[in-house]
């Protein structure tokens, strides 16, 4: 009958008794899965955890900008795994590294969730923080800030300069005034030794 049909004789479930056998045209069944796989593959979601280190005596200006970094990796999606590593006698304070991971996980729970609580590993205390919306949405909206100062022109920032109507003078008054006038600097070069 397959052949009858110009189709393709597949056998479907070999183990059963009798075995199954489907007439199908086999090369249209193969384009069509691949396909659905390439959907499925453009549906799915690719999970990225990024990592942000830092240390239990970090600087406040140091917080902030690596704080900036997670926001901006939640914001793309990503998860962030945050990890405090101690050393030498800071491993005798971790709560130090606690109070720093709850401080963070406070701060961005508007954009953020903790998924893993912090635990301390060896040397190194983690947590993972997952982003709460959808990636490539931006979550936060940024705090207004003054707004860029414009560069003005060499021009522009040049003092303007009175342009009055000529008057006739004298040439005696002109050759004075360019006398009391204050004299142009001289300027020296490294060539004629200065």
């Amino acid at each position: 009958m397959a052949e009858e049909n110009d189709l393709d004789l597949v056998e479907v479930a070999p183990t059963a008794d009798p075995p199954v056998c489907r007439i199908m045209d086999y090369g249209k069944y193969k384009y069509e899965q691949a396909v659905k796989q390439r959907e499925a593959r453009k549906k799915q979601s690719h999970v990225v955890v990024k990592e942000m280190k830092m240390r239990p005596k970090i600087d406040r200006h140091d917080y902030e900008t690596k704080k900036g970094h997670v926001v901006r990796f939640l914001n793309d999606g990503a998860k962030v795994k945050i990890t405090i590593m101690f050393r030498g006698r800071e491993m005798v304070h971790p709560e130090i590294g606690k109070r720093l991971l709850d401080q963070i996980a406070e701060e961005l729970q508007e954009i953020a969730k903790v998924e893993n609580m912090p635990k301390l590993d060896g040397r190194n205390m983690t947590m993972v923080l997952g982003p709460i919306k959808e990636p490539g949405k931006p979550q936060a909206a940024p705090k207004p800030s003054a707004p860029p100062r414009k560069r003005e022109s060499r021009a522009a920032q040049a003092p303007k300069k009175a342009v009055a109507e000529p008057v006739e003078e004298d040439e005696d008054e002109a050759e004075v005034e360019a006398e009391n006038a204050t004299p142009r600097p001289i300027r020296v070069t490294r060539a004629e030794g200065g």
